[in-house]
């Protein structure tokens, strides 16, 4: 008998729900039993769901993520960032050179070669949202901590194209000597943030004014989806980051929309199945066999970026005097990662084809750790700082 492709979505809503309950009871978040569903009916454990369906499930990650970027996009609230001012900028900026700088300097020490520490190191200042979004919405935290975190996570994947950017032009020019213009390598992933900001918020105010026509919940939803898919869309046609433009496109709605607050509330009303799905299939995609492959390269990359996550945000919140909670817990929410280091990773992989096969192994065996351990942390975090009441 020939399994279909809702048969496995159906697979797959069931498993989450399951295993998230499972985790429930041993006090971990619910995206930890998703991903951890994934890992067991992927094709790397049980192989109960194909290779071939899980690359054609990509679909769902592209939806999940610019939901998820759309609603980090209230955040930016401008009367919030007037009361918070450069706190999460300098806090976002500290804690992901801070993680780049300790693993490049680490790997360099430990005697690798300069151009895989430098990608890497870059690498390791990404931190994925997904993961840390979907413990605040579970335990409905709220606080100073919260607050901060949702911005910081906003801003942190702007840094990290930044870092990158950076990286891969050194490294190019030292593969390269006297080809192409360092400047130019260096300007291009700004280049990049600038036109995924501009258009996004083009588009969201493009979205307020169909609003104004359509007032039923059921109409107001189909155009927040319409516009989420046409943006990630675009940003994917236009070599856009996809993140940054949904992001863009939900910051300018919530300042220049009244229903702003009203749109956010619906979309989350539709997203639960979504999440729970991209991350089931996140949990598929990760490869555990490749976990002994990783060796001291890996060992080093996990553990200095874990120690520069946290010293680069408690560095940014003494020098904005954040409140206490904030020095001491902020670091702890910003440990998973995922998406954007896995396509950091292909990038440098083709720059530097020689640390292609170690450079996968060790982002995708580290995403794995991070994403199996960083909700569990981030919840730890909250709950020390008081905002998670259960």
């Amino acid at each position: 008998m020939q399994f279909t492709v809702l048969f496995y979505l159906a697979l797959i809503l069931f498993s989450g729900l399951f295993f998230g309950r499972v985790v429930k009871h041993i006090k971990l978040p619910n995206v930890t039993g998703y991903l951890i569903a994934g890992l067991l009916i992927g094709p790397y454990c049980l192989k109960i769901v194909p290779m071939d369906l899980v690359k054609g499930l990509e679909l769902i990650s592209e939806i999940a993520l610019g939901f998820i970027a759309f609603s980090i996009g209230a955040e930016f609230k401008l009367s919030y960032l007037r009361k918070v001012g450069m706190t999460p900028v300098v806090i976002a900026i500290f804690e992901a050179l801070m993680a780049s700088v300790l693993v490049t300097l680490t790997l360099v020490i430990a005697g690798f070669g300069i151009e895989i520490s430098l990608l890497l190191g870059a690498i390791a200042s990404a931190t994925a949202p997904a993961a840390t979004i979907m413990v605040v919405k579970q335990y409905k935290a709220k606080g100073p901590v919260t607050d901060t975190l949702l911005s910081v996570v906003a801003l942190d994947d702007a840094v990290a194209l930044i870092a990158f950017g950076f990286a891969a032009a050194i490294v190019n020019v030292m593969q390269n000597p006297g080809q192409g213009s360092i400047v130019l390598a260096v300007m291009r992933p700004l280049l990049e943030i600038i036109a995924s900001i501009l258009l996004g918020a083009i588009l969201g105010f493009a979205f307020k004014w169909p609003l104004k026509y359509f007032k039923k919940d059921s109409n107001r939803l189909i155009i927040t989806t319409g516009f989420v898919f046409l943006g990630s869309s675009l940003a994917t046609m236009t070599g856009l980051s996809p993140l940054l433009l949904c992001m863009a496109m939900g910051a300018m709605l919530i300042n220049v929309s009244e229903y702003g607050n009203a749109i956010f509330s619906l979309a989350d009303s539709i997203t639960g199945p979504i999440f729970l799905m991209f991350f089931v299939v996140s949990g598929m995609e990760l490869d555990i066999t490749i976990l002994p492959q990783i060796g001291l390269i890996g060992i080093l990359y996990v553990i200095s970026r874990v120690i520069g996550k946290i010293a680069g945000a408690s560095i940014g919140s003494i020098i904005m005097k954040a409140p206490a909670t904030v020095k001491k817990y902020i670091g702890m929410t910003l440990i998973p990662q995922a998406g954007v280091a896995i396509g950091l990773s292909l990038i440098a992989t083709r720059l530097v084809p020689e640390y292609g096969a170690t450079i996968r192994a060790v982002v995708i065996g580290a995403t794995f750790i991070y994403e199996i351990i960083g909700p569990a942390v981030t919840k730890v975090g909250l709950k020390a700082a008081g905002e998670i009441k259960e």
